[in-house]
């Protein structure tokens, strides 16, 4: 039986779509008989140690009064305190810099083959989260990633835009497989639209409050969508405080304050029904790095799909991976609330083209982008890792 070291500097289980990709990659290795053990850290509620599907969990206490840069490096010591007791381990899997730099350099020492996850790299996305953070230190974490990619023996990514974006870094195509995000079909069963008369449709956003997510478009299109129609939007998410307030400095900037709900993020469990009380659901992303450079495969899209809610989403390559303009969802122009604003009254005045929209996207999503086909594409690669003779072909 294999045995398998995963780690991530996320919080498992949490309501954040990197919680739900990490278990959902721990059970299609636990269901094909792999030893599987996941280390992340505490949020300071769950218990240290753990048994998750079969897996065996445990998480590193945390100092939160830490910023997240000393809690990472603090994560990655631990990390590599384990592997220094701990020989035993076939493949090391991670999903960051924080731990996988040192994982990436004694692979040789301890013997173990490494698995890089990429799905997203700090490099680019920390500054959304930290303004203002130091450029020679960004310039640093750039370094580490690359240097990290390299000594990789194999690299995973949910987009080819991610996939274009790492062998720009001067890797091997062939070192990195794309393996989409999905969804479980049997969480989001499709449900008939709601009944729109005597009511007031509900736009839906479910996601991070992160500046990369555009939000300000959906905001800045609402009061042109009202002018026509009234509408409520409902943003379900975590951000931080700076996040959270200056969302809430421009919905009071627009006079919008009674048409917008602001909800903290749910448990994962709970957001099917979320998306079957909305009438239409949007992904925003805006236009920069993170989405058009280095990409993403944004899980809310493919639960919106599965769920049968006719979609808006900003028209770029990351989101064009996953639908099919006018077949799967209507897309807009990216940054564009007028566009925004013009494509939603098409399906609050169309009720027959939300219907298709949300009947195609439904279908699709349950038949192509399904948890259990990620699960397939990973064992592929875990088969070809674990085979001396499989890594050429990788």
């Amino acid at each position: 039986m294999p045995n398998i070291l995963y780690t991530a500097f996320d919080i498992v289980p949490s309501p954040k779509g990197a919680s739900t990709h990490i278990l959902h990659n721990l059970r299609g290795l636990v269901n094909a008989q792999h030893s599987v053990h996941l280390i992340t850290p505490n949020d300071g509620l769950l218990p240290p140690e753990d048994t998750i599907d079969g897996a065996r969990v445990s998480r590193i206490s945390q100092d939160l009064a830490q910023n997240f840069l000393a809690r990472a490096v603090h994560f990655g010591r631990a990390v590599s305190s384990h592997l220094a007791l701990h020989h035993d381990y076939d493949v090391v899997h991670f999903r960051n810099i924080w731990d996988g730099f040192q994982i990436a350099q004694n692979k040789k020492k301890y013997g173990y083959k490494i698995l890089f996850e990429v799905n997203g790299l700090p490099s680019i996305e920390l500054k959304y989260h930290y303004p203002g953070l130091d450029s020679d230190l960004l310039s640093k974490i750039k370094e580490q990633e690359i240097a990290t990619l390299h000594l990789s023996d194999a690299i995973i990514c949910p987009s080819r835009v991610t996939r274009d974006y790492i062998a720009s870094l001067g890797l091997n195509r062939k070192l990195v497989t794309v393996i989409p995000n999905g969804v479980s079909p049997s969480d989001f069963s499709a449900t008939p639209l709601p009944v729109r008369s005597e009511r007031i449709p509900v736009l839906l956003y479910i996601g991070t409050l992160a500046d990369w997510q555009g939000l300000e478009i959906v905001i800045r299109s609402l009061p042109k969508i009202l002018e026509q129609q009234p509408v409520r939007l409902q943003i379900v998410g975590r951000g931080r405080s700076r996040q959270r307030k200056m969302l809430a400095k421009q919905i009071r900037k627009l006079g919008i304050e009674h048409h917008v709900i602001v909800q903290p993020a749910v448990p994962h469990h709970e957001i099917p029904a979320l998306i079957a009380s909305a009438d239409i659901c949007v992904a925003p992303l805006g236009l920069n790095d993170r989405n058009v450079t280095q990409g993403a495969c944004p899980i809310k899209l493919l639960e919106y799909m599965a769920a049968g809610r006719p979609m808006l989403a900003s028209n770029m390559p990351i989101v064009r991976e996953l639908v099919r303009e006018d077949v799967d969802a209507l897309l807009f122009s990216p940054n564009d609330p007028d566009d925004l604003a013009r494509q939603t009254l098409s399906l609050l005045n169309d009720l027959e083209l939300s219907r298709r929209l949300a009947d195609s996207a439904s279908e699709r999503a349950r038949t192509k982008f399904t948890w259990h086909e990620s699960q397939k594409k990973l064992l592929k690669v875990y088969e070809k890792l674990l085979d001396p003779k499989g890594l050429k072909d990788l």
